[in-house]
Parts: C-alpha cells; sequence; structure tokens
C-alpha cells in the first residue's frame, strides 16, 4: 500500500493558483502524460492513504443490449429454442430466455448473409459477405470460430445444413453446389456444376443458387432453384437430374410439403406456384394472393414475394406465410407478412421492412407434420413473434429491450449502486401503463440458462429520445428491462402547421433531449432541449390535476466592439437597470416584443396555459425556456446542474449562465459569459472584430427551419444528436469547432436577489427580459449556431465554405490558441453545486456552484440559501458570482470535492418525500436535507481538495488557499471527451475517456495513472458522446444507432463475468421421430437413409481443388476454448469437478456390476440346485 503525503495549506496564503512544483513523478497518461506534484514548504503534513493501485483495473466488454444494428440474417435451433440473429457489420446476436444474451463479432468486419444452427450440437455456420464460412462453438459462454473456410474462386448465395447431418451443401453465384464436412471443414471432392444440372440445349445460364435443401421423403434427392426460375431434383446417388421445372419468372425461395411430394415456389411478380413431382411440366397451381384480375384477363401487378413457407397441420389445413407480394397500385400500404390458413387470409403489417422469418415447429424432423405454433419476424428495426395458435394472431410480449430505438438515442446516462428502492418504485408505476392484447402464451424462445450471480447491486440507465421522451431502464446483473417512460413533450402545445411551407416549422424533433440530470437520492429529474428548454420534474405516486409552471428566461451576450461609439458608453452602467424582472405575461401566447419584424423575448415552443392531467412518475414542477433576443434564437444547452437541497437549478450555454430557484419559480441570475469572466479579470478584454448588423424577418424563418434561406446551414443544424441516430456508420469527417454565435451581454456586477413579492402562480409564464431594448448589432451569421465543447460535439457536414473545417480530432484543441480572426467564446460546460470555500480567505464552507468554460476558467458563484426550512417559501436566495478564477488547458468537463482526508464530499440533497401526499392536508411538506456530515469537526479538518478535469488537464486544488498541488496534463495529440470522478472498492478514482478512444483512470487526489488501454480505435461521434462512466467498475456507450454496448474496467468483475453469462446451450434429449408404421413405410416411397459418407467423403469424391477453397483454423479449438472459458483456477477446479463427478459415477457404476455379479452368482446357484433337484426324476413325476 503506498503512502503520500499531501501538504497541509493553511488560510491566508496568497500563492499563484497555478502552484509551485517541488517535485515531478512522470506517468504515462493518453498518448504519455505528465504528473507534476507540488505543495507549500514548511507547512504541517497529513498522510492520505491510497489503497488502489493497477492490479485492480482492466477492461473487457460484458454484454451488450438492444436491437442488432442493420440485420440481414436468421437462424433458430428448435431443439435448443436458441434465435441467431446475423447483421451487415458482421455481429451476430445469440437469444434464449430473458438473461440469455450473446453478441460475438466477425474479425473482418464482413456482413453476414446466412445462419445455420446445428440443430442441438451447440454450434452453428455463418456465411459473410467475404465469401468465408465459420463454425462457431456454442457450447461456451462466449462464442468462439472453431473452423473457417474461404472460398477464393467463387461467391457464396445460398447455404442448406439437413437435421442430423454433418455435410454443408453451398450454393454459389455461379450455379455450382459444393459440400462441406462440418467436422473437418474440408471441401468434398463431389461437386454438382451447373452444366450438368440443367439440359444440355439449354443455352443461358441458370444464375446464381437461390434454394438447396434435401427431399423429405429421400435424402439421396437434392433440390437446387436457380435464380432464372429453373428447378432441378438432384439425384445424389447417380449424379444425375431426375427432373427439371421451368418457370417464366424468377424464383426467390423454396418450401416443401412434408411429404415430399410436392412444393411451393414465390417468384418475382408476386406469384405462388405450387408443383409437383409427378407432373414437372407445369405448376398444377398457380396463386398470385394480393392480385386482383381486371377485365377477366389481366391481372394487377404485385411486389416479388421474397420468401414463402409451406407448413402442415395434423389436425387442419396447411399454413402457407410469406412475405412481400403487395399490389404495385397501392404504394401506401406498409410492408406486410401474409399468412394462409384454408380459405382464410391475414395480412399483418408492419411497422419497418421485413428482412426474414422464420416458422418455429414442433418437430425439427421435415418429413412430419409440422404443426407450426408461431412465427419470427425480423423487421429492419424491430423482432416480433406472432402466434399462430390463436386465430387473431396475438404477437408475443418481447422480454428483450428491442426498443431501445423506438425514437432515436440523442443522450444517455448511467448509475450504479442506486438506492434499491427505485427500481421496484419505477417498474411498479411503468407497468400501469404497459400495451395490452399480447399473446398469453409463454415466449417461445427459451433455452439457456441463466443465474443471477454475486453482482447485485442495482443499477439504472436513463435513455434520452429526439421525440422528447425519456426512457429508464433496470440495468442490473448485466440485464436490461424497461422501468418506465417519460415523455416530456406533453407540457408543450403541439405544433401548428397552418399550411406554412416546411423549411418555416421548427425542426422536426422540437423536444429532442441533449442533455439529463438525476438526483437518485432526492428523485428530482431534469432534463434540457434542442429548443433551449429546461423543465424540472417532480417524482410523486399520485396523479395531480393541474397547470404547469414556466419562465422565460433572457440569455445573451455581447462582446465589446472597439468603436468610438464604444468609447462614448460607460464601461460598467447602473447595476439596478440589468437585475432579472418578472414579468406576467398571463398565459398568453408569444409575442413579437420588439419594433418591425424582428423576433424579440419569444420562446421557440408554447407550454401549455390549461391544466394538464399529471399521472403518478415524474411531473413537471417547472418549465424554464431561453427566449429569442433582437433576432436572435437562443443557443443550445451546454451544461445542466439540479440541487434539491438549495432547490435551484443552473444551466448554461455559448452565451452565458442562468440560476433559477425552482422553488419560488424565479430567475436568480442570468449572466452572459464575458461578464462572469470579467468579474474573474477585470482588466480582461476580449479582442473582437467589428460585427455588420442585419436583421431578419420574424415571418421569413422560424428557429432550425433555414432551409430556404441557408441550405448549406440546415444540414448541420441537427447534428449535436442526429449523429447519434443515423443509419449509417460510414467513415465521416470530424470537426471540432468553437461556438460561432452572436455574444450580446448585459453587464451585471455584484449580485442578484430573487424578488420574492413577484413570484409565479401556477399557469402563468415568468420572463425575465423587462429591460430597455437598445440598439444591438446583430452578426450577419446565421442565425442559429451552437456552443461547441467536448460537451456537445457535432459531425460537421460539408458546407460552402472552406474557413469552418478547420478543427479535426486528428489535431490538438488546445484552447490556449487564439485568433483575431475568430470571436472569444467562454462556453459554459460544467457546473458543479457544492459546500466548499469560494474564496481565499474563507474560513468556512458554503454553498457556492462552480462553473467551468470552455477556454478552461473555473468561476464560483456563492449562494445564500436560508437555512431555515420555513423561510425557504418567503425568503429571497442571494446569488453572487465571486469571479474566483482558476485555469487549466482546454474545456472544462468536472468537477469533484474531496475532505481532508481524500473522501468524496457529495453535495447536499433533500431526502425524497411525496409531493402531493393527501394525508397532510393542507399543512406544508417539511424538507429533509441530507449534508455530508463527518463524525466530528475534526475530521472535517479545514481544508479539501477540488478535482477539476478538462480536456486536456487534471487538476488537484487545495482549498482555501487554492493552491495546485497535482496536475495531468494529456499529450497534444490527445483530449478527453469525457470524465467522471466514480466509486471503486470504496475508494475514489477519475476515469477518463479521451478523444483517440483510450480509457484512462487516474487516483486521487495524487492523480497516479492506474489504467491507460487503448480501448476503441475506431471512433465516431455517437460514441464520443455517450460514452459514460459510473461507480463500481461500470460504463457504457452507444455502439451502434439501436445497441448500447456495456464495459467494465474493474478486474474483479472481469474475473467474475463469466458466471454472471448465461449458457447458451443445454444438454437437452433431441426428440425421436414419429413411427411411420408397417404399410406407410413400405409403400411411401422413401428412398431409406443415404450414407453420406461414403458419397461425399475422400475415397468415393476425391479431394476438391486447393484453389478453391482455404481452411483457415480457429480460436475456438480445445486451447481457445480453454482460454475463453476462464482463468486458468477456475478451469481447473471445474476439470476437478468434472473428474469427481467421473469417478462418482465410475464408483457408481462398479457397484452396479458388483451387485448384477452377486445377483447372477445366485441366479446360478439356484438354477444349479434346481437341476440337481430335479435331476434324478422322470417325467411322469413332474
Amino acid at each position: 500500500m503506498k503512502k503520500f503525503n499531501l501538504h497541509k495549506v493553511l488560510d491566508g496564503l496568497t500563492s499563484s493558483p497555478g502552484g509551485s512544483s517541488s517535485g515531478t513523478s512522470g506517468g504515462s497518461g493518453t498518448g504519455g502524460g505528465s504528473v507534476h506534484s507540488g505543495g507549500t514548504v514548511g507547512t504541517p503534513r497529513e498522510e492520505i492513504q491510497e489503497t488502489l493501485t493497477s492490479d485492480y483495473f482492466q477492461i473487457c466488454k460484458t454484454v451488450r443490449h438492444g436491437f442488432p444494428y442493420l440485420p440481414t440474417a436468421l437462424a433458430f435451433d428448435p431443439v435448443q429454442k436458441i434465435l441467431a440473429i446475423g447483421t451487415r457489420t458482421g455481429a451476430i446476436r445469440i437469444l434464449g430466455r430473458p438473461g440469455v444474451d450473446c453478441c460475438c463479432q466477425h474479425e473482418s468486419g464482413a456482413g453476414v448473409v446466412q445462419l445455420q444452427f446445428l440443430i442441438n450440437e451447440g454450434a452453428l455456420v455463418s456465411a459473410s459477405s467475404d465469401d468465408m464460412l465459420h463454425l462457431w462453438n456454442l457450447r461456451q459462454k462466449r462464442p468462439a470460430i472453431l473452423h473457417s473456410l474461404k472460398f477464393t474462386r467463387e461467391r457464396i448465395t445460398f447455404c442448406h445444413l439437413p437435421f442430423q447431418s454433418k455435410w454443408l451443401y453451398v450454393g454459389t453465384e455461379k450455379g455450382n453446389t459444393h459440400i462441406v464436412n462440418i467436422e473437418s471443414f474440408i471441401l468434398s471432392g463431389y461437386v454438382i456444376m451447373w452444366n450438368k444440372a440443367i439440359e444440355l440445349s439449354t443455352k443461358t445460364h441458370p444464375g446464381p443458387v437461390v434454394h438447396l435443401s434435401d427431399s423429405p421423403r429421400d435424402e439421396g434427392k437434392l433440390l437446387i432453384g436457380y435464380e432464372n426460375g429453373t428447378v432441378v431434383f438432384w439425384d445424389l446417388r447417380s449424379k444425375r437430374a431426375d427432373l427439371r421445372l421451368y418457370y417464366d419468372e424468377a424464383i426467390h425461395s423454396i418450401g416443401w410439403h412434408n411429404e415430399g411430394k410436392q412444393f411451393m415456389c414465390s417468384h418475382s411478380d408476386g406469384s405462388l406456384t405450387l408443383w409437383n413431382l409427378k407432373s414437372p411440366s407445369r405448376p398444377f397451381q398457380i396463386i398470385i394472393p394480393h392480385g386482383k384480375i381486371r377485365d377477366g384477363k389481366k391481372v394487377e401487378s404485385c411486389k416479388p414475394i421474397l420468401k414463402v413457407e409451406y407448413k402442415t397441420c395434423k389436425n387442419s389445413e396447411p399454413f402457407i406465410i410469406f412475405s412481400g407480394g403487395l399490389s404495385y397500385d397501392k404504394p401506401w400500404r406498409r410492408p406486410s407478412l401474409t399468412i394462409m390458413h384454408g380459405k382464410a387470409i391475414t395480412v399483418l403489417e408492419m411497422d419497418h421492412p421485413v428482412v426474414d422469418f422464420l416458422t418455429l415447429c414442433e418437430t425439427p424432423y421435415p418429413n412430419e407434420f409440422q404443426d407450426p405454433y408461431a412465427v419470427v419476424v425480423l423487421l429492419e428495426k424491430d423482432l416480433i413473434v406472432v402466434d399462430l395458435t390463436q386465430s387473431h394472431f396475438p404477437i408475443f410480449e418481447n422480454p428483450y429491450p428491442m426498443d431501445i430505438h423506438e425514437s432515436p438515442v440523442t443522450c444517455i446516462e448511467y448509475f450504479a449502486d442506486c438506492p434499491p428502492d427505485l427500481i421496484p418504485v419505477l417498474y411498479s408505476i411503468g407497468a400501469k401503463h404497459k400495451k395490452q392484447g399480447y399473446s398469453n402464451k409463454e415466449w417461445p424462445i427459451s433455452g439457456g440458462i441463466w443465474n443471477l450471480g454475486a453482482h447485485s447491486y442495482p443499477e439504472i440507465i436513463i435513455t434520452g429520445h429526439a421525440d422528447g421522451s425519456v426512457k429508464f431502464w433496470d440495468a442490473s446483473a448485466i440485464t436490461l428491462q424497461m422501468l418506465y417512460k417519460l415523455k416530456t413533450s406533453k407540457v408543450f402545445e403541439k405544433q401548428k402547421l397552418e399550411g406554412k411551407p416546411a423549411a418555416e416549422i421548427v425542426e422536426d424533433d422540437p423536444f429532442a433531449i441533449q442533455l439529463m440530470y438525476w438526483c437518485p437520492q432526492s428523485r428530482i429529474f431534469c432534463v434540457a432541449g434542442i429548443s433551449a428548454h429546461v423543465i424540472v420534474y417532480r417524482f410523486s405516486k399520485h396523479e395531480v390535476n393541474t397547470e404547469v409552471s414556466s419562465l422565460e428566461v433572457r440569455l445573451q451576450s455581447e462582446i465589446d466592439v472597439i468603436s468610438p461609439e464604444a468609447e462614448m458608453n460607460p464601461p460598467f452602467p447602473d447595476v439596478s437597470s440589468h437585475f432579472s424582472s418578472l414579468k406576467d405575461l398571463s398565459g398568453s401566447t408569444n409575442t413579437v416584443a420588439s419594433e418591425g419584424l424582428i423576433k424579440d423575448s419569444i420562446p421557440c415552443l408554447s407550454v401549455k396555459t390549461r391544466a394538464v392531467r399529471m399521472p403518478p412518475g415524474y411531473q413537471a414542477d417547472l418549465v424554464i425556456q431561453l427566449v429569442w433576443v433582437d433576432g436572435e434564437p437562443p443557443q443550445q444547452i451546454t451544461s445542466l446542474v439540479v440541487n434539491s437541497a438549495y432547490g435551484l437549478v443552473a444551466f448554461g450555454n455559448c452565451n452565458g449562465l442562468a440560476v433559477v430557484d425552482f422553488m419560488q419559480k424565479t430567475t436568480l441570475l442570468s449572466m452572459g459569459s464575458v461578464e462572469l469572466c470579467r468579474i474573474a479579470d477585470p482588466y480582461q478584454r476580449q479582442p473582437c472584430s467589428p460585427r455588420k448588423s442585419k436583421q431578419f424577418t420574424a415571418d421569413n424563418f422560424c428557429m432550425r427551419g433555414l432551409s430556404n434561406f441557408y441550405p448549406d446551414l440546415t444540414k448541420r443544424i441537427r447534428t449535436s444528436y442526429q449523429s447519434l441516430t443515423e443509419l449509417s456508420d460510414g467513415p465521416v469527417s470530424w470537426e471540432l469547432e468553437r461556438c460561432k454565435s452572436p455574444t450580446t451581454s448585459d453587464h451585471i456586477n455584484g449580485h442578484c436577489t430573487s424578488p420574492t413579492s413577484q413570484s409565479c402562480g401556477s399557469g402563468k409564464r415568468l420572463s425575465s427580459a423587462d429591460v430597455t431594448k437598445i440598439n444591438r448589432r446583430s452578426s450577419g451569421k446565421p442565425p442559429f449556431r451552437k456552443a461547441q465543447s467536448a460537451a456537445c460535439m457535432e459531425i460537421s457536414l460539408p458546407v460552402a465554405t472552406e474557413e469552418n473545417r478547420e478543427n479535426s480530432f486528428s489535431h490538438s484543441r488546445s484552447s490556449s490558441v487564439s485568433s483575431i480572426d475568430k470571436e472569444s467564446k467562454e462556453t459554459i460546460t460544467a457546473l458543479y453545486f457544492a459546500e466548499s470555500y469560494v474564496q481565499k480567505n474563507d474560513s468556512a464552507v458554503s454553498p457556492c456552484l462552480w462553473v467551468g468554460t470552455g477556454l478552461g476558467m473555473v468561476l464560483s458563484v456563492s449562494l445564500n440559501v436560508p437555512s431555515e426550512d420555513e423561510l425557504r417559501q418567503t425568503e429571497p436566495v442571494t446569488v453572487s458570482p465571486n469571479g474566483t478564477a482558476l485555469t487549466l488547458k482546454g474545456a472544462v468537463l468536472t468537477f469533484a470535492c474531496l475532505d481532508c482526508m481524500g473522501t468524496l464530499i457529495h453535495p447536499p440533497y433533500e431526502a425524497w418525500g411525496e409531493p402531493n401526499s393527501t394525508d397532510d392536508g393542507e399543512r406544508i411538506r417539511k424538507r429533509k436535507l441530507v449534508l455530508h456530515s463527518p463524525s466530528s469537526s475534526q475530521d472535517m479538518g479545514d481544508h479539501q481538495f477540488a478535482v477539476i478535469c478538462s480536456e486536456k488537464q487534471a487538476k488537484v486544488y487545495s482549498l482555501p488557499s487554492q493552491i495546485c498541488l497535482y496536475v495531468y496534463n494529456i499529450t497534444d495529440t490527445a483530449f478527453l471527451l469525457r470524465a467522471d470522478i466514480v466509486t471503486l472498492y470504496n475508494n475514489m478514482c477519475l476515469a477518463c475517456f479521451s478523444a483517440s478512444g483510450r480509457v484512462l483512470t487516474l487516483s486521487l487526489p495524487s492523480l497516479r495513472p492506474l489504467l491507460d488501454v487503448n480501448y476503441l480505435p475506431i471512433m465516431n461521434t455517437r460514441i464520443s458522446r455517450t460514452f459514460c462512466f459510473t461507480n463500481e467498475g461500470q460504463a457504457l456507450y452507444l455502439s451502434s444507432p439501436t445497441e448500447i454496448q456495456r464495459l467494465t474496467y474493474s478486474h474483479e468483475m472481469c474475473d467474475n463475468l463469466q458466471d454472471m453469462l448465461g449458457e447458451l446451450f443445454t444438454p437437452v434429449e433431441t426428440p425421436e421421430a414419429q413411427y411411420r408404421g408397417f404399410l406407410k413405410g413400405l409403400f411411401g416411397g422413401t428412398g431409406g437413409t443415404l450414407d453420406r459418407e461414403e458419397l461425399f467423403g475422400e475415397a468415393t469424391a476425391g479431394k476438391a481443388s486447393r484453389s478453391l477453397a482455404q481452411h483457415i483454423p480457429g480460436s475456438g479449438g480445445v486451447e481457445g476454448v480453454k482460454g475463453a472459458a476462464g482463468s486458468a483456477i477456475g478451469e481447473l477446479a471445474r476439470a476437478r469437478l468434472a473428474l469427481d463427478e467421473r469417478g462418482q459415477k465410475l464408483g457408481e457404476l462398479d457397484e452396479k456390476t458388483a451387485r448384477m455379479m452377486s445377483s447372477a452368482e445366485a441366479f446360478s446357484k439356484h438354477a444349479h440346485e434346481v437341476m440337481l433337484k430335479c435331476k434324478d426324476k422322470k417325467w411322469y413325476q413332474f
């Protein structure tokens, strides 16, 4: 255990914030970082013991949740009852019962073309788009590849593996059919060439192989379907074609009748043809299910039927199930699945295109009655299972979290070790709003085994979406289950189009969530939306019907322009003219408050003025909206924080900072970021070029609807969250830029006080913009731009000018580089409420707000909150910017406070109490505040440590002296995207994620590197914006628009991961085939069993050409399985257990053998005695 000496700093020392460096210890950081430790010489020393070492850390992926992104293939094992889904990105998801969910990835990243289970064998064959076959071993918790086979001269188009066979049929684009031995993964010399399969007189190539299947009646006959409509019935024994069938339309799929006498084909013209092997000249039945006959002859043209399955039933008519085939004359019809059962035709319309479907049957034998009971339908963005046993075909309730992307995910937060009562409460409320009408049968995909394991602390994931909805998920024990859904858009009026052009309407997703803040202890929840709005929610178990309180805030920042006009104005005008005043708009609709047609003092959305029914759960307490200022739309919010003990919410953007009292519904502070920095340095003057004035009419455009005026700008408008939701993961160019929006400022000096005499009533909209209108210079730039920092990044799509292409991920984003051509911006990037020392001469801690900016400045704001609970609703809260400035390189990402013993000081909070309790009547509920209170004042000490992390640096300061004790520098080739102070093994550490894809952890307070791993070499915007850490060594990110990837950086969890994952394979007896009967077997015409080994083996068929395919051994063999199964100790323990079981069974066998021997000896002795007794007797004596 290492001990680090930290210097205790006396109050009143006036050392520089940078601190003095008395020693330097090297450390390898992200790209090679450095740690500097410094202190004040001659001060008393205290020892802080840091127990975390690098041995406690190891990073690995745990589980992936959500719908497989860009699915392409589907397979099902009817005995093991597990489902496999292949994707275009090369991933394979294997699903069983809830909790059994495994993801494996092809290293090449090639898309999956087809999947085939080795039924009840614990193996899976995948065919990929790079013409490779892979054999996956599923008898381990993390599947691995046993063998691979690379086709070098032909492209794979279709595969078929007969039940209980070890020979795989592989069709190719050239029309040939090859045969692969599954055990050795070696190609057989037996090949069915396309020119031998078709007639010699045929002059055209039949096209690729689109179907392969053996006859249910005779395993020695193979049905080969070619794309051009040719079907060949091939005799494997005689190596010739028994039958050839031709049809004018292209074939997409073929389905057998279980008796093997007839089959059905689906075609490109929307028709189904039924063929009988006894009359192959033409189909004996042609069906066009969705085509209507016109004028007695002409039939409507229909879309292709992409797949058909023909399933028989023992006690009813057969099922004919197919996808596609709808009429072209009805383009509004959605994608569908059609079920034909007897004379009834049912069309199931789907929300997304059908990728594939499978019919689940009671038996795996193709020559028995199939008796289908369900259909698994794989859609482009969903997975549904239809119950075929009920006439109205209901769907099963999906136990997997396949609806994460129901609306595109725009932000995500992760909370581990939450209060244990939260998950049951959220689930009980969310269960009341679940959809009805599901099938009452159990979920049919029920394979595998999953146990809860030792990982038992509660975890919650919160996702924000583009439609303004927020979903709470139970993520405990590496599972994911929907708990509760909140719709933030319900407090706003619906957007009225009123015949306006699309360019004049607020963008498609005006309620999209950008930031979320949740306090699990107080259950206070707050969101910030893309329309520059903030909503504060309180949790209640009771339904209420009330009006929504709203507040409007005018937040602007204007940079001084060096001109004669500027010199005429006093630099610090009367402070009182800039205080936030409240204006009652009496719930009226938004109006244009300035002269002419320039929009001013109006928000982007309209809050409902009538009473709103709020069901149990999270209920809106206050809606805060930033308003337009002189034709300039409000900038998007870049930072957000709430404190329930203080009753305050603070948020900021590239224009400035706002602090709102959500208990008294008043604005306490609305100050420009430039003004905040001026307080910190009154001599600072930001360089800026003069800005041209330009006016925009209110009727010409609406916020973010600028396609008519700025066609290039509209491409960039929604990228702050659209990049998370795009359905293409192709290469994109990274561009990061600082905020470039007009900066207008109100000079505020000193502090702001909330005028409680003008407090807000329910349903009243308050405005903090009752200031005198002055002539401000409007920017000549488009009116909607975003603040840019590590917390808010975007993909810059191609635009007309090259000047915007300046910063990329491969270059440094150090804020020390400045240019006169750019406007200096102080975007508010991080906020933190704390009980801390605000100034150097403070002798006691007090409530404050730490503010971090995009240029690396850390400012403090003092808070004077009434201590008495009775006075909190009436007495004003005083907010005073202090101007305390600490500096770091790059945008500030996160804050934390440690006490003198190195323990994290949690911000105070209000313990949750029912806000709408009916028991107390009119009596006001008493608040229960929870503060960080050590056992004695001596433990608290007289100083704290402030941990501040930016894109380029992590620093530890001693408070109140503000001396920098430790510094960790990120090199110029990388910068941090996310940083969180987390708890691991009851100790604190700083977890960071860099733009180069590295995961870094630093000890606290000494900032020693503990883990530095290049985790994600390939980065994109979605990952960078959604990566987040939490306690207990957990982290996650959005790996695709539809999936959440969870990982751990805890060595202990990596070791225990094998016990937490589900078993994919379980020993199950293969069901016995039904007895066909003597007469049916005698006259059924079956060809009997086929000895494929003799037919396809090397002795008979010879060796295949080496240039045709190349065998590649995989890592999932015996050695690979051992390595993937866990540690050596675990393997030895399992081997020892297996030996013990084997020895026990052998012992039992020996005992049984001994008993049988003794029984046999007794029987022999008794028989000998009987023989002797009866030896001399005559026949008549018996």
